[in-house]
């Protein structure tokens, strides 16, 4: 669970439209609306990208009448379902989501489950994405790509890498370091 405090809110008269927020907001909170940056509150998650980037200090975190609390209780759903997630991602339940946040991909899959099917819908359920929003972004990828979810790259600035994984590790490297114990290292993995 993630509680957020805060919101971002736009000047308007301060707000040249240049569009950089927009670009960078990893719930796609903010459209331009007669060229004015306009951000929906119920999609904000506080990660202040739209604040960094913002060329002329149009926009400041505002703190809500309510904090937001987002979060799935994974034990709400078929733990089967998490664990065969996980492991097609190749991501152990237990590890981190979102390292900013503290949520596990145990989360990330039970919102994935209850019907997430892009990075944004993620964090909006999870929180995730409200710190860095660069780690969480590659771990929710991988879990909606192994539940078949096609995830298209947006055309704005947003960041969403990939990595390469032990599962990545082409056979003749493993086989060339074999000291490394790589093979062995998926069956410790894979115990979950």
């Amino acid at each position: 669970m993630v509680t957020i405090p805060f919101h971002a809110e736009v000047i308007p008269e301060n707000c040249t439209g240049c569009k950089k927020c927009v670009w960078v907001c990893p719930t796609e909170a903010i459209v331009m609306e007669s060229n004015i940056a306009v951000i929906a509150e119920d999609k904000c998650v506080s990660c202040q990208n739209c604040i960094g980037i913002c060329p002329d200090e149009a926009i400041f975190k505002k703190e809500r009448t309510e904090p937001v609390v987002l979060g799935v209780d994974y034990n709400s759903v078929d733990q089967d379902e998490i664990h065969r997630l996980c492991k097609e991602a190749n991501i152990h339940p237990m590890q981190w989501l979102c390292l900013c946040t503290a949520t596990r991909a145990r989360e990330g899959a039970a919102a994935i489950i209850n019907g997430a099917k892009t990075p944004e819908d993620m964090a909006l359920l999870t929180g995730t994405r409200s710190g860095c929003t660069v780690y969480c972004a590659m771990m929710s990828m991988r879990l909606l790509e192994a539940a078949g979810h096609e995830v298209k790259k947006p055309s704005k600035w947003q960041l969403y890498p990939t990595t390469q994984t032990l599962w990545d590790v082409p056979q003749e490297v493993i086989d060339e370091y074999a000291g490394y114990f790589l093979e062995e290292d998926k069956d410790v993995f894979r115990k979950f």
